[in-house]
């Protein structure tokens, strides 16, 4: 059974390319190939779900649906949080009944996500998102430090922040409005 706490880092690479070919080097392989990602954050008009530090999204990846409700954040060094998930049939429907309790979509981000795995302690992903190339370690915190070591990384290099935060901080270094962060507005 999976555990209900989540705890990952984040750690910004040069492309994805490279990272793969690391990944391979280091006996990883391919767990779940890679996907283009939708995500939905959902919320009330008053933005109660993001003021109490919690996140609701429904995301489909190729044809699978996903319904999360992330916790507040546990202070540390990697970051820490209850989640929970399911997976509805239907996008629009799990959509309609949100929007009946009064949550709608409030930011979408897009990414193409391929996971790796060498046992079955944790994953690592390679998130390729419209602001760069992401390792994503998600696993037991002395898995995850571990890991980072062995692929050539240090605790200086973990980013605990979400994709909406490193987005907002991106817009804001490049002067853009922080909107949706998609790989093309449509």
């Amino acid at each position: 059974m999976k555990s209900s706490q989540e705890v990952e880092v984040k750690i910004a690479v040069q492309s994805a390319a490279k990272a793969r070919a690391l990944l391979r080097e280091k006996g990883f392989q391919i767990h779940k190939a890679r996907v283009f990602e939708k995500n939905l954050v959902l919320d009330d008009a008053a933005g109660s779900v993001r003021q109490r530090n919690l996140l609701l999204r429904l995301r489909t990846a190729g044809k699978r649906i996903t319904c999360t409700f992330k916790g507040k954040e546990i202070a540390g060094r990697h970051k820490r949080r209850e989640e929970r998930e399911f997976h509805p049939d239907s996008l629009d429907e799990c959509l309609a009944v949100f929007a009946g309790l009064g949550y709608h979509p409030t930011y979408v981000y897009e990414k193409y996500r391929t996971e790796f795995t060498k046992n079955e302690v944790g994953v690592v992903t390679v998130d390729e998102t419209p602001i760069g190339v992401f390792l994503e370690l998600e696993g037991p915190g002395r898995w995850i430090d571990g890991t980072a070591k062995e692929l050539g990384f240090s605790r200086a290099d973990y980013i605990t922040a979400s994709y909406a935060v490193l987005y907002t901080e991106w817009c804001r270094e490049y002067d853009l409005p922080a909107t949706n962060m998609v790989f093309s507005e449509k």
